[in-house]
């Protein structure tokens, strides 16, 4: 992109038809010229030109996407390869008539479908989000009358005026300036308002840097202003992150990756072991084909995990409401497992990792350096020097600083219920803050000085002024601004014996070294002096002044913060901060969250210079990055998923939503978030606390583990069920369940004894561990060990005592009844084992923690006693009732089940133990 402007604008404005090399650079021009570029004047257009020039660019508006309609969302969901091979199971039933099972696979089908079906949308929404942020009215001048126009009519050229409390409605040229200042934190990240004035800057300048411009979108904090709409619509900034964000593709998570490559694989085995199984059954065993066909369908009805996607999402929403608890908001349920996977955070800073609350940090007089403690608008805190903590009134120069800076603001606070907000300009809040900590309350102190005249803060002057009367009559001018402008009109500083020469070099090298740790500089003076003339004038802030404080004020890191962040790297997660603000602030934000300590910070305009091989390399180091555009945030969450990475990121403006969206988590902040940022993210934060996050990724973690589990329970019992079937072919003997029998257990009992899994607590060393590799198989070896292991045990235990029966005499309807109960009962003992992947199940903790496994099997039981007993369900699976005999055969089979897995545990953890060093 070109550094002047919006890479997306490409027309000549004059005429609208030869196409620019360039997006012109604006913020370079002077007024006159981008006044004579656009062939406009200040005095505005006239209704002529404005309506020719709406014809040739259209209106100032977003114009919205082309939506899918939800039944083309609908269909898409089958796409599936598992999917298929349901649906034509499910046809070819249906036309054998075979209806009970085709009812149960198109069931599992459309639980699928819903799933997926549920989980877009997310980039509509984003997009109308950012769209519904232009300004509905815009003030104009237009034929040198002042008008109120519907601002989808302006056009480049327009004058607009603005004042404080406005949306900036298009991209301005700043023409005229009294005091502006502009919150344009939703587009550069940065936390303080930007001073405006109509100077042009430099044709790379940041977007932040860009002072004589005012971006859609925004909003004017403060002052007056006019200005020449030089791009409208798609053209303007927030168009160019509008075009962003709909051009981004948004991915799968890690888990529905996993998923499908998990489905993919297992659909083909299962097709490859049918086919298989058919000819074999057909040409060697010489099998009727008709009858083989019927015993492949059960084999397919068998193998395929129907209640997976309904246990996945059961167990999603159980997380989805754990993290609600937890102040995190979750909007896509993949994301719940999602948080769990990440490897690396992108964390915005302003209101995420800090508090949004500026706050004075430090006040350094001549020859006295004080640290105020505190964070956040709450008047509390101590003044020290060195480990001394001082009394503001014992020192001269540090009480008048104070007075100073509360006398000479115009910031409000309010406190409601303990909690503090600040109305005005941030700044000046942390100076009515500092003063109330010295007990300096702004209303008392503001009615024994009282106000006389004032001149407000204008960034071409670089200070504010106000003049005042003490308690006894005497008259005072109290000074504040950028601390060289102070340095130029002071004479004098305050010392501890009174006043005295200044020493402009010792000051110079304060102010160094507190820019160096982060802190944005402001100095207070003072002149015991009446204004020369009738009212304040700027010929009376020229010299003569002295030199009272510099203070050194910073957005400070959340306490909390700082212990998630110590939490996410013990658990392995890389926190990366990414922010619109000066590399400077971000690097000591950094520095004491311990985000990229000991290494370079990297800028936006670097990142710029970077092709994409280049940024891969330097995204994984690198952990902090400044003055980050929205292309720059987008691209760096590319790089970190080119290396593999899980990616979650963080943020609260429009200029993070399309990171947010291309992000495997976009995490969005609740109460100071943009509708566009909340829009795009799969998470929001209650709170906009950094903590939260660390406190889902354990959720998340825990989720993972839970659906592992429930895997590790359910293969067996279709492969199991697959190898009884498989058995019986091959050796030419009675199918020992029916296709519906085989699909009663895979439904009805199996999900109900899964969904107990859900509700397992998380295991203590979550975030212990590192994070899962991206590319981790769903099933581990030493769990494809495992799934074999049970399976077999099942089949022995179901196909043993099915023969058996048969050899006994015992009616087939009734040695099948006792199969499906052996498996039932044989998954009833294997859910203890399945709690813990190595622990043993008999310990104090597989016998307490998780109410829902007696609950499960309390109602599995019920359900088998139902399918064994009710003569309904008799005449639908083909069952009979069962003495005391037969269950005593089926438990000693399912017992036996137990017994073995429970011995194999013991035997890994002794390998485990053996292998582990020292």
């Amino acid at each position: 992109m070109p550094a002047g402007g919006p890479a997306v604008a490409k027309k000549d404005w004059r005429d609208g038809t030869a196409p620019a090399d360039a997006a012109p650079a604006w913020h370079a021009s002077t007024p006159e010229a981008a006044l004579a570029r656009l062939s406009a004047r200040r005095e505005g257009l006239s209704a002529r030109e404005a309506a020719e020039r709406l014809a040739r660019h259209g209106p100032n508006r977003l114009e919205g996407a082309r939506r899918r309609g939800p039944w083309a969302r609908l269909l898409a969901q089958f796409h599936n390869v598992l999917l298929y091979v349901m649906l034509g199971a499910a046809a070819i039933t249906a036309f054998l008539g075979h209806w009970v099972d085709t009812g149960v696979l198109l069931a599992a089908v459309l639980i699928n479908a819903f799933i997926g079906f549920v989980q877009e949308g997310k980039a509509e929404t984003a997009l109308e989000a950012i769209r519904a942020m232009l300004s509905p009215r815009a003030v104009v001048l237009r034929d040198g009358l002042r008008q109120e126009i519907d601002a989808a009519e302006l056009v480049p050229g327009d004058v607009v005026l603005l004042a404080s409390g406005d949306r900036v409605p298009a991209d301005l040229r700043l023409i005229q300036v009294k005091g502006l200042r502009c919150d344009e934190s939703t587009l550069t990240g940065e936390s303080l308002p930007a001073a405006k004035d109509t100077g042009a800057v430099a044709a790379d300048a940041a977007l932040g840097d860009r002072r004589g411009m005012a971006y859609a979108g925004t909003l004017v904090g403060y002052g007056q202003a006019s200005g020449l709409v030089v791009a409208t619509g798609r053209d303007t900034e927030i168009g160019r992150i509008d075009q962003l964000l709909a051009g981004v593709a948004t991915g799968a998570t890690p888990l529905l990756r996993q998923i499908d490559r998990f489905g993919r694989a297992l659909a083909l085995a299962i097709l490859a072991l049918a086919l298989l199984t058919f000819a074999v059954g057909v040409w060697l065993r010489g099998h009727p084909a008709a009858d083989m066909f019927m015993m492949i369908v059960a084999l397919v009805a068998s193998a395929i995990p129907e209640g997976l996607p309904a246990i996945m999402t059961i167990t999603l929403a159980l997380g989805v409401q754990r993290m609600a608890r937890r102040q995190a908001i979750v909007r896509h349920l993949p994301a719940v497992e999602a948080l769990g996977s990440v490897t690396v955070i992108c964390s915005d800073k302003t209101g995420t990792l800090t508090r949004n609350e500026m706050t004075v940090q430090r006040v350094v007089c001549a020859g006295l350096d004080v640290r105020v403690s505190g964070a956040g608008y709450a008047p509390e805190g101590e003044f020290r020097v060195g480990e001394r903590t001082i009394d503001a009134d014992h020192h001269p120069a540090l009480a008048l600083a104070l007075r100073a800076g509360v006398l000479c603001n115009d910031a409000r606070m309010a406190g409601e219920a303990g909690q503090w907000t600040v109305v005005g300009d941030p700044t000046e809040g942390a100076l009515l803050v500092l003063g109330h900590k010295a007990g300096l309350l702004h209303g008392h102190t503001q009615a024994a000085w009282p106000r006389a005249d004032a001149i407000p803060f204008e960034s071409q002057h670089r200070f504010m002024a106000t003049a005042h009367h003490d308690d006894e009559g005497q008259p005072w001018i109290f000074v504040k601004g950028a601390p060289e402008k102070m340095l130029e009109i002071s004479a004098c500083e305050w010392g501890p014996e009174g006043e005295r020469a200044i020493d402009v070099d010792t000051w110079r090298r304060m102010a160094t070294d507190m820019a160096a740790r982060g802190l944005r500089l402001l100095g207070l003076a003072c002149k015991r002096a009446a204004p020369a003339g009738a009212g304040l004038a700027f010929e009376d802030v020229a010299a003569g002044y002295t030199l009272l404080a510099l203070v050194g004020i910073a957005d400070p890191p959340r306490e909390e913060a700082v212990r998630a962040v110590a939490d996410c790297h013990a658990a392995g997660i890389r926190v990366k901060m990414i922010t619109g603000d000066h590399g400077e602030t971000a690097r000591a934000i950094g520095a004491q969250l311990a985000i990229g300590a000991g290494k370079p910070a990297i800028t936006g305009a670097e990142i710029e210079l970077m092709d994409d091989e280049a940024l891969r390399r330097v995204a994984l180091d690198v952990d902090v990055f400044a003055r980050a555009s929205p292309e720059h945030k987008l691209r760096l969450v590319n790089a970190l998923q080119r290396h593999g990475q899980v990616v979650a990121m963080t943020g609260d403006g429009v200029n993070d939503a399309p990171a947010l969206k291309r992000a495997d988590v976009g995490v969005a902040m609740g109460r100071k978030g943009t509708e566009a940022a909340k829009e795009a993210a799969d998470v929001v934060l209650a709170d906009d606390n950094f903590a939260t996050i660390a406190a889902a990724v354990r959720e998340g973690r825990a989720v993972y583990d839970n659906i592992r589990k429930f895997i590790l329970f359910m293969l067996p019992t279709n492969g199991g069920e697959a190898l009884v079937v498989i058995a019986a072919i091959l050796f030419g003997l009675t199918l020992p369940m029916t296709p519906a029998q085989v699909l009663w257990i895979n439904m009805v009992t199996s999900s109900t004894l899964g969904l107990a899994l859900a509700f397992e607590p998380g295991e203590g060393d979550l975030m212990r561990r590192p994070p899962r590799a991206p590319g981790e198989p769903l099933l581990s070896r030493f769990f494809a060990w495992r799934v074999l292991m049970v399976s077999v045990l099942m089949m022995a235990a179901a196909l043993g005592l099915f023969l058996w029966e048969l050899e006994r005499g015992t009616a087939l309807e009734t040695a099948r009844t006792m199969a499906v109960s052996t498996i039932v009962v044989a998954e009833m003992f294997y859910l203890l084992n399945s709690r813990f992947v190595l622990a043993p199940a008999l310990g104090r903790a597989g016998l307490r923690g998780n109410p829902a496994v007696a609950w499960a099997l309390g109602a599995c039981l019920l359900l088998q006693l139902a399918f064994v007993y009710l003569p309904p369900l008799q005449a639908v699976f083909g069952t009979t009732a069962l003495g005391a005999r037969e269950w005593v055969g089926v438990g000693a089979a399912g017992l036996g089940v137990f017994v073995v897995a429970e011995l194999e545990k013991a035997a890994a953890r002794a390998l485990i133990r053996q292998g582990a060093p020292g």
